[in-house]
């Protein structure tokens, strides 16, 4: 059993989302940075599926009745087991009765702790992910509070030991980023004036939540009013209101129809710089291709099957030492 002592600002369970119910008014929600929760659960041995905690812009405290195998990814949020530090995007142990603390974000805001076997928490349409606008999913549809107890599931996928993951493949969260874009579906309602001073523009994160973030700078003026039909919407939809200000980006919780514009989606390859893009943080556009953004993902998925590797290999090289 692990106990929650001391709650964040906003630590939630997640997974990989809800998929296959956005017609039915349901967004996938899950993790915010995929990346970071895909990595977590390949250091604690867990399916990538496997349920974990998000911790945004401050994490929490928790209290280990028994030894447990941890990892943590994404933001670096000074974590420690009892008073000693450890690394960001590691594994280690935590000992029976001892307490896993975090901070504030002190680079990028969304971190994750995952756990050998993921959490158990109950399956709401076939996901473990927490949707607080709705209260499903998760414990109990909401945040994390003091006295929470969490148990452990069995969605362990290998043996593993305490490792890192190569520096390499760990991504660097500076104050400034530049996101990738695939143009449209309504990049037609702008002059290409506007559209290159949208590319070629400064945008700073003035909020951001798991709806949405919205960031300030150039107005992009429609040729027309952007006011639409409502019609889908996906995570990176760079939403551009009829006065041309603010630019909103969806998130993981995005309502799943909107009446705005899209000018253009962040790729799925960046959704994570987006997602560790902190409030005041300035971000750049940039348009790419269809072949290109799946070449993105491609390498996203080659990243992921290079540290499977690394971490299957560190496991039989501490095997065979101790054998």
């Amino acid at each position: 059993m692990i106990t929650v002592i001391k709650q964040g600002n906003l630590a939630t369970i997640q997974d990989e989302g809800r998929r296959g119910y956005q017609a039915w008014g349901m967004p996938v929600s899950g993790a915010m940075d995929q990346y970071a929760c895909h990595m977590a659960n390949l250091l604690a041995g867990n399916k990538v599926s496997a349920a974990l905690i998000e911790m945004v812009k401050e994490g929490l405290i928790l209290k280990f009745d028994k030894s447990q195998l941890v990892s943590v990814c994404g933001a670096d949020m000074q974590g420690m087991v009892n008073d000693n530090p450890i690394e960001n995007w590691s594994s280690f142990v935590v000992p029976d009765g001892g307490t896993l603390s975090f901070g504030g974000a002190v680079s990028g805001q969304c971190a994750y702790i995952a756990v050998h076997g993921g959490f158990d928490v109950p399956k709401v349409l076939g996901s473990r992910s927490t949707y607080t606008v709705a209260g499903i999913g998760g414990y109990e549809g909401r945040m994390l509070h003091q006295g929470d107890m969490l148990y452990l599931a069995d969605d362990k996928e290998k043996k593993v030991c305490t490792t890192k993951i190569p520096p390499a493949y760990i991504p660097r969260y500076d104050r400034e980023c530049t996101l990738r874009i695939m143009m449209g579906p309504q990049d037609s309602l702008f002059s290409q004036e506007s559209i290159h001073q949208f590319l070629t523009g400064t945008y700073v994160v003035e909020s951001s939540n798991r709806v949405a973030y919205q960031l300030t700078g150039p107005k992009i003026m429609p040729i027309a009013k952007t006011n639409i039909v409502s019609d889908a919407v996906s995570p990176g939809a760079v939403q551009i209101p009829s006065g041309g200000a603010p630019c909103i980006v969806a998130a993981a919780d995005h309502g799943t129809t909107r009446g705005f514009a899209k000018i253009g989606y962040v790729i799925q390859a960046d959704l994570m710089n987006l997602t560790q893009a902190k409030d005041g943080n300035k971000i750049h556009f940039v348009a790419v291709t269809q072949q290109e953004a799946v070449k993105y993902l491609k390498q996203e998925q080659q990243d992921y099957e290079a540290v499977k590797d690394y971490i299957e290999k560190s496991y039989f090289r501490t095997f065979k030492k101790n054998e």
